[in-house]
């Protein structure tokens, strides 16, 4: 989501550093930067930057630290200048006598990176070290490390990007400002330059020091609501486990929270071949579809990382694999597609039942509980859990939000219009909640034309997709938005925005109506009808993800009118190719396909969908932040990085599950119970009993009779757990 323009931004930073020579010049469209050339050289006649700093300001004064060089120097000194100095004074003196404290913090400082010209443009130090050092001074007074990141532009006339960043290490008394100061005294007697007043070379945001700051109300208000959810859930699984024998006879309640009870429904493997109802395959797609997911974002976090190799990023941008990671998007539209393809079948049967009628309020009462219990914890643990467990020298820096924000925004994601409302979204990735809660929202005026109106309805439906296609097409013609190089509001426009999403949702609504009206008939097709079925679905499937291969050969992005006719055409190809998988997989055409996206192996992943995809940032964030050292990037790397993160996204996923997701749906169906009707299967995805697939990462309509989540009360479930 996002990841195109963001790996390349990168890489085109790093890759300036070598654009001086002729021949980089003309390979990679850039001109020469002598200026960077003549910084490199000087730069890498330095010592280690822990020794040329304490060997220029051996003998520190007041005058080396203040701001401003024209100050007054008989203005009185604040008590932190004071602390500082003294700090410092006791560290260079200590450092002649090799004092160990003193000498961890300036080997915990960074170097100069090797490597710059290949791409590697941080050295993080040891982090550990400097965080560590505690030198007690008096009893009211120790002298403790204050890790930092120092950058040195080495191009700053042509982007503020192209900089070195090398870890440092201060006394904690000293502030950011002083740093800055001496930092940048001694940057331009080493390299003969002047550097821009207007250049921050340390942050605060970068700084880090032992002393951690108290748990605020919220924070505590977390672990409290986790630590109860905790007990509830150990309490009612030790009840379950050691007290029933018999779990008809197991309380409602109990049953709601205990991690038992919610394991059997999770990891249940229904068998659905004895009926021809079953939509199987889905369960693949959607699995499928959230590991695309996962893997195109680990690349995002790889990107970001300190990769020793960042210059190699161009040439991956050439390769045809990349073409999967930069156009990982159409996992989103697949879960746009499986949405409104469940919604008409299961409203189409409840609303044949009821003659046309639709609870509309329960509706989207049903669907808003369903959701919101697990985001709405979800925006606090990344806002106060993440920092506690994430401590390194890279959070804040290797993410994919500002988690603070979710101060100022998180009633926007609860009331799911964060995607219009604001560009400073809490959960960057639950635009996708919010998108799909919208459609929901309109979709029984769909559902009404489809029943009342049949084809006509269609007719006004595939209208309607049409319009709003076209609006995307003239959005990106007309404003200039390329969602490629994200150019102004690129992303709002046309990519977290729902009019220009609902393409997908819509032939997801068309497909549905198909298969409804063609319910139960025997599909009969010659080999070549089949043959050609398969190869224009994947003809259409390949050519969204590799359409755009060979752009960046030439370093050029595509005209805005072709990627305009190529975004707006591929978001409805995409659900198209779906149309003949879903298709050819129902009617016994599916072959290897269809074996492999219904394993019932799928069943468990995909009960976890919602959670895991709440959460994989999460991981991904962590481990991201806590990075000790530098990387290297290389496709083999990033699949690592992945199966680790998805792993532990797959275990927190899972104790969220039957944390929060499992038991907050349980409550619900037992607070809002609906009235179940004898009638023949559902055309569903799960299991006969019409228990339905949710569409990732939010469910499926609630329009079924009962909530998924609850065990269910069928013939065949109760033999199941018997």
């Amino acid at each position: 989501m996002g990841t195109t323009s963001l790996v390349l931004q990168l890489m085109l930073c790093s890759l300036a550093l070598v654009s001086d020579s002729a021949s980089s010049s003309v390979s990679l469209g850039l001109q020469p930067i002598p200026m960077a050339t003549e910084n490199y050289v000087a730069a890498s006649r330095l010592r280690r930057l822990a020794v040329e700093f304490f060997d220029y300001y051996q003998n520190i004064t007041l005058a080396d630290m203040a701001l401003d060089m024209n100050r007054d120097q008989h203005a009185l000194p604040s008590a932190l200048d004071l602390e500082c100095l003294a700090d410092l004074a006791l560290l260079t003196q200590d450092l002649e006598s090799a004092e160990i404290w003193a000498l961890r913090m300036i080997d915990s400082w960074g170097s100069l990176p090797s490597g710059i010209l290949y791409g590697n443009l941080r050295d993080l130090g040891n982090y550990d070290e400097c965080l560590n050092i505690d030198h007690v001074v008096t009893t009211s007074h120790s002298v403790q490390g204050k890790y930092c990141f120092a950058k040195v532009s080495l191009a700053p006339s042509l982007s503020s990007r192209l900089s070195i960043k090398t870890a440092v290490c201060f006394p904690a008394s000293c502030s950011t400002a002083l740093m800055d100061t001496m930092l940048r005294r001694l940057f331009e007697k080493l390299l003969n330059v002047e550097i821009d007043t207007d250049m921050q070379l340390v942050n605060e945001n970068t700084c880090k020091t032992a002393q951690k700051e108290p748990y605020d109300g919220l924070t505590i208000f977390t672990i409290v609501v986790l630590s109860v959810l905790c007990a509830l859930m150990v309490l009612s699984t030790l009840y379950d486990y050691f007290f029933v024998k018999d779990q008809k006879k197991l309380s409602p309640l109990v049953k709601a929270f205990s991690a038992r009870a919610n394991s059997r429904v999770l990891f249940r493997i229904i068998d659905t071949r004895s009926n021809p109802n079953i939509i199987d395959c889905l369960h693949g797609m959607r699995c499928l579809s959230f590991i695309w997911v996962v893997y195109g974002h680990d690349y995002v976090v790889a990107a970001m990382g300190p990769n020793l190799n960042f210059i190699q990023a161009f040439t991956w941008t050439q390769s045809a694999y990349s073409m999967l990671i930069q156009h990982a998007l159409y996992s989103v539209d697949t879960f746009f597609f499986l949405s409104g393809l469940l919604l008409v079948v299961i409203a189409l049967r409840t609303m044949e039942r009821t003659k046309g009628k639709l609870n509309i309020p329960m509706m989207y009462l049903h669907r808003y509980l369903r959701l919101t219990p697990v985001l709405a914890l979800a925006i606090i643990i990344y806002m106060k859990i993440l920092p506690i467990v994430a401590d390194g020298p890279l959070y804040g820096s290797v993410t994919f939000d500002n988690y603070t924000v979710c101060e100022e925004t998180w009633y926007w994601s609860l009331l799911y219009v964060q995607n219009y409302v604001t560009d400073k979204m809490c959960l960057g990735h639950s635009w996708y909640l919010a998108v799909d809660m919208q459609l929901y929202i309109i979709s029984p005026l769909l559902l009404i034309a489809l029943y009342k109106w049949g084809r006509k309805g269609a007719a006004a439906i595939f209208v309607l997709m049409l319009l709003l296609a076209s609006g995307l097409f003239v959005t990106m013609v007309i404003g200039k938005h390329s969602i490629f190089y994200q150019t102004n509001d690129a992303m709002q426009k046309i990519y977290f925005s729902t009019h220009t999403r609902a393409s997908p949702y819509l032939i997801g609504i068309l497909f549905g109506y198909f298969v409804h009206m063609n319910r139960g008939k025997s599909v009969k097709l010659n080999r070549i009808v089949v043959f050609l079925g398969w190869m224009g679905s994947l003809a259409l499937l390949f050519t969204c993800i590799f359409a755009l291969y060979g752009y960046h050969n030439n370093n050029e992005s595509p005209p805005i009118l072709n990627e305009a006719f190529y975004l707006t055409l591929t978001r409805i190809a995409w659900p198209l190719g779906l149309c003949w998988v879903v298709f050819a997989c129902m009617h016994g055409y599916g072959g290897l396909a269809n074996s492999f996206l219904s394993s019932p192996l799928w069943q468990p992943l995909s009960r976890l969908s919602y959670s895991a995809y709440i959460f994989h940032m999460f991981i991904e964030s962590l481990n991201g932040g806590i990075t000790r050292t530098n990387t290297f990037f290389s496709d083999y790397e990033v699949m690592l990085r992945f199966w680790g993160d998805f792993g532990f996204t797959l275990l927190l996923a899972f104790f969220m599950y039957i944390l929060i997701e499992a038991p907050f749906g349980n409550l619900e169906s037992l607070l809002l119970p609906t009235h179940r009707t004898k009638e023949k299967p559902v055309l569903v995805t799960q299991h006969k009993t019409g228990e339905a697939i949710e569409a990732p990462p939010a469910p499926v309509p609630t329009l079924m009779t009962k909530s998924p989540l609850p065990e269910v009360r069928s013939k065949e479930a109760a033999h199941t757990n018997n």
